[in-house]
Order: structure tokens, then C-alpha cells, then sequence
């Protein structure tokens, strides 16, 4: 399939998974799990693989009616976007947590590290390749970012966070060239972290983007966020870490925008950088018209090229309904098309 060169419609990652899968009401009564989260799996070990590759191709399956251009595989075999990677990682302990606090200022059950953060074994590989052999679409695969997983973590090896978080770089960096090689055409890291931890983020945030997407070809995006919207309902209505950006070496940005009615003057701050634009509220059940989602991305165009600019949901859509998902996404397909039309 061709991706549109004005204004693409993608996803941030996740999709709601089936009831089937998992036991929707434990995984939504849950801050969102750092650690492994193995009760949530309604299907038992022995079949939990053949029933998540089902449940992929389920989403996969929606996002193309839906008619969106660069898909993921829904993130159908994660518990959150981040704890699958991390807690695969040598170094970690998974067994003894720890416990920090999390961005909602509550205490969070995490992994400690213990020891050199090293890759055992590739972790998402056989995700891109299953989504590249079931799609014509543009395939996509996210990663939680370095920065985001040193603050997700427990320090108890490293001599500060900021050592750590470039030890999380460099095994993210090995983990994407793998991906590449298995046919991901856009690479994406979830860094909300640094958002909801500015002060770091200064410091050494952008520094650990850029030596985890070293030698990295094709597109690359990084996300942040303020938090699922099922777990922050009060949003506020701009970023404490986003200009600082624009020296990564990321080529996209993505930003959510559409539930905090985000000042979309800061894109001038980021000039140069293609945006990743949310333009669906997911702390909103009811699903945005077509003609909504294209006044949103019109707002967008004031301040970037059209050829510069992703049409996208705010955050991952894991706690909507799969109906309430499917029919964002059909909307958000529609209303790009409806300004593509505008400015064809």
C-alpha cells in the first residue's frame, strides 16, 4: 500500500485487547504494571502465544478497515508498553521489586537493577515479523525509550539514573537494529517520562534518545504524553519538556494534543521535526466525527507543512472498548482524507 505523502494516519501503539485474552476489569483496576503482570492473561501458558498471534491479527485487522496507513501489531502481548521489554532485560531483578514513585505521585512497584543492563535475546522481533507477514500497510513497532525505563527502575548497580538510563540506550539501540533488519519501516520510543520528570530530562533525556537511535535508519518518532487517559483524567494544557526536542535525532514528534486542547504554538518550537499530531481524545468515550478530527488537524497546519504533519490518537488506545477504538480510528481516517481532499 502507498503512504499518503500529506498527512498519514498512524496509531501510538496499543489496541484494546480482547476480553478473551485478558481479564479487562484486573488490567484496568491496576496503575499501569512495571513489572510482569501474568494474572491478567485469561488464556493459559501453553496456548497464550497462538491466542495473542489471534488477537494481533484481530487488530491488525481493524486498523486496515479502518483505513489507517501505518499500523502496529496493537501491542496484543504486552501487559503495558513498557514492562515486556524491560523486564527481559539481564541485569534486571523481576523476583525482588523495588518500589519508586510514579508519575501520578503514588508508589509504584518496579524491577530492580542489579547488575549490567544487557539484551539476553532479542525481545520484539518476531512481533514486527508477524505484523509485516499479515499487512500491506506501513508497519510500525514501539519500544519504551531509555529515559523513560531508568525512571520505570529501582537503581541499585549503577552510580546515578543517568548511567543507567544510557545502559537501557544502548540495549534499545541493539534491539532496533534488529527490528530494521525484520522490516520495521518506522521505529517509535514512549518516553512520557519525560514529561512527568522534567529535571532528568534536562539533564540527560535528549543525550539518551540520540545513542538509542544511533545509526538508525528510516523514520523515527518519539512519543510523550501526560499518561493514559483511563489513569490521568486531569491533564494539563501544555508540556514542561518538549522545545528541548528539537536536538534530538529523532525525525518525528508525538505529541498529544487533542484532550488537554494543547497550545499548538509550541510546533514552532519544533521546527524541522515532522509532527505526530493527536488529534483524538481517548479521555472522551464518545467517538469524534470525521469533520472534528479534520478542524483539529486544519489547527495543526497553522503552524506545520502538511507534508510535515501525522494524523494520530493522543496515547495508545489499550483501555477504550474495542468498538469505541474502531470507530476513532475510522473517523481519524476519514477526517485526514477530508483535508488531504482541501488541499489536493
Amino acid at each position: 500500500m502507498t503512504i499518503p505523502t500529506l498527512i498519514p494516519t498512524t496509531v501510538v501503539g496499543s489496541y484494546p485487547q480482547p476480553d478473551w485474552l485478558v481479564d479487562r476489569e484486573l488490567l484496568g483496576s491496576k496503575l499501569v504494571p512495571r513489572v510482569r503482570a501474568r494474572d491478567i492473561w485469561r488464556v493459559p501458558e501453553p496456548h497464550l502465544e497462538q491466542a495473542q498471534d489471534d488477537a494481533t491479527l484481530l487488530a491488525i485487522r481493524d486498523m486496515e478497515r479502518a483505513g489507517i496507513d501505518i499500523i502496529t501489531d496493537g501491542e496484543m502481548r504486552r501487559e503495558s508498553y513498557s514492562n515486556r521489554f524491560a523486564t527481559a532485560l539481564e541485569g534486571v531483578d523481576n523476583d525482588n521489586p523495588g518500589e519508586v514513585i510514579g508519575r501520578t505521585g503514588k508508589p509504584t512497584i518496579v524491577p530492580r537493577v542489579v547488575g549490567p543492563i544487557r539484551r539476553r535475546a532479542a525481545v520484539e522481533v518476531r512481533d514486527i515479523a508477524f505484523l509485516r507477514t499479515n499487512t500491506d500497510r506501513g508497519a510500525k513497532i514501539t519500544l519504551p525509550g531509555p529515559y523513560t525505563m531508568a525512571q520505570q527502575a529501582k537503581n541499585e548497580f549503577y552510580a546515578d539514573d543517568e548511567e543507567m538510563a544510557m545502559a537501557f540506550a544502548a540495549v534499545v539501540n541493539e534491539e532496533l537494529k534488529d527490528l530494521k533488519r525484520a522490516g520495521a519501516h518506522v521505529i517509535q520510543l514512549d518516553e512520557p517520562w519525560l514529561q512527568g520528570r522534567p529535571e532528568g530530562a534536562q539533564r540527560y533525556g535528549v543525550k539518551a534518545i540520540n545513542r538509542a537511535l544511533d545509526g538508525i535508519e528510516g523514520p523515527t518518532v518519539v512519543h510523550l504524553c501526560f499518561g493514559y487517559a483511563a489513569m490521568v483524567h486531569e491533564k494539563p494544557s501544555g508540556y514542561s519538556f518538549l522545545p528541548q526536542l528539537a536536538d534530538s535525532i529523532a525525525d518525528q514528534i508525538s505529541i498529544e494534543a487533542a484532550q488537554p486542547k494543547l497550545d499548538l504554538g509550541v510546533l514552532k518550537d519544533l521546527a524541522g521535526k515532522t509532527i505526530m499530531l493527536g488529534v483524538l481524545s481517548l479521555g472522551d468515550k464518545a467517538v469524534e466525527t470525521p469533520e472534528t478530527v479534520a478542524d483539529r488537524i486544519r489547527a495543526g497546519l497553522k503552524y506545520v507543512a502538511a507534508d510535515k504533519l501525522v494524523a494520530a490518537p493522543d496515547c495508545g488506545m489499550k483501555y477504550l472498548s474495542r468498538e469505541t477504538a474502531f470507530g476513532k480510528l475510522r473517523s481519524l481516517a476519514e477526517g485526514a482524507a477530508i483535508v488531504r481532499r482541501e488541499l489536493q
